[in-house]
């Protein structure tokens, strides 16, 4: 191969001393010499080129990187699995789960890339509403959406399970799932995190039906009975709209009087019933959506949201 480059770097050489010889070509002919000569020497340049590059990877020894080490060497300790243990979030996200289904709630994971459709429209947001904005939304170049909120399902549950309405049943779906918000992070506040969505319909269901099923969520994920108030809240698909809070656990560093907002819901506006092809007129129902990490950072009293995203062994390990 070096040969090969040799000869190549030696016909370049001449090639060369050929451009001294443009002054003694007819002016009507240079023009044509000088194309030949650069044409030549392009061709040239680009064969060196190629040898160079093939003499380079030749002389490289190939590396297998799938193998665990080098060889002929002793083979590392590997952590086993017995040394790790399942994120916080995952784990309580199971027992919201749990509970759920144990009311009778299907399960139905959110996605974690939406659009503009499903994210603000079937959900009665106005066209000039500020949270399309990007200064709350964030947004692909192919303008695709990660979801900021789990409502982003809500009209594919309502048609998905529509045909129960007929058939006398209610839909009853929960839907847990991962969002997405561009908003400054602090001690409370992450652009990533997990969110469940209730969503419920029937003929006749009301306010005084979610508060139960929400008070009675609370008590059997924290373990004892719970004082609950509302106070008034909006939200573009819900109507009214209210934020639901619990009275802080005694156990976990609570006072009586100390109230904390979990969530907020309400009744689902019948705009986002119709969205569905859903007559508002004859079924109603309620919804309600809130945030995985408070409930953990509440029910371990842990101070700082970001540490879930953090990756810090030292605060995963608390947890195994």
């Amino acid at each position: 191969m070096s040969d090969q480059i040799a000869d190549l770097k030696q016909q370049l050489k001449s090639l060369n001393s050929e451009y001294a010889r443009i002054k003694e070509i007819p002016s009507e002919k240079r023009a044509a010499f000088g194309r030949d000569l650069n044409l030549k020497k392009q061709f040239i340049i680009d064969q060196i080129s190629t040898a160079e590059q093939t003499a380079l990877n030749s002389a490289v020894e190939a590396l297998d990187i799938s193998a665990p080490c080098a060889p002929n060497q002793p083979l590392p300790t590997f952590f086993t699995a017995d040394r790790g243990s399942r994120h916080p979030l995952m784990t309580e996200l199971d027992r919201v789960i749990e509970i759920y289904q144990l009311m009778g709630f299907d399960i139905v994971e959110s996605l974690q890339l939406d659009s503009e459709y499903y994210m603000f429209d079937t959900l009665n947001f106005p066209k000039d509403h500020p949270a399309r904005g990007d200064y709350d939304t964030f947004r692909t170049e192919d303008d695709f959406i990660p979801p900021a909120h789990t409502s982003t399902m809500q009209n594919r549950v309502l048609r998905a399970n529509k045909h129960n309405l007929k058939n006398g049943r209610p839909i009853a779906v929960a839907v847990p799932g991962r969002v997405f918000r561009n908003e400054d992070v602090d001690t409370t506040h992450e652009h990533t995190f997990y969110q469940c969505e209730g969503v419920y319909v029937s003929e006749d269901c009301n306010l005084s039906q979610m508060l139960g099923i929400l008070r009675s969520f609370f008590e059997h994920y924290y373990g004892q009975n719970l004082k609950i108030k509302t106070q008034p809240g909006y939200f573009p698909f819900t109507e009214p709209s209210l934020e639901f809070l619990i009275e802080k656990p005694q156990s976990l560093g609570g006072k009586p009087g100390d109230y904390m907002e979990m969530l907020g819901c309400g009744m689902i506006h019948p705009n986002v019933l119709k969205m569905a092809d859903i007559d508002p007129d004859k079924y109603r129902g309620f919804a309600w959506g809130g945030g995985i990490d408070r409930l953990v950072m509440l029910k371990y009293n842990l101070s700082d949201v970001r540490d879930f995203e953090s990756g810090k062994l030292r605060f995963l390990k608390e947890f195994k």
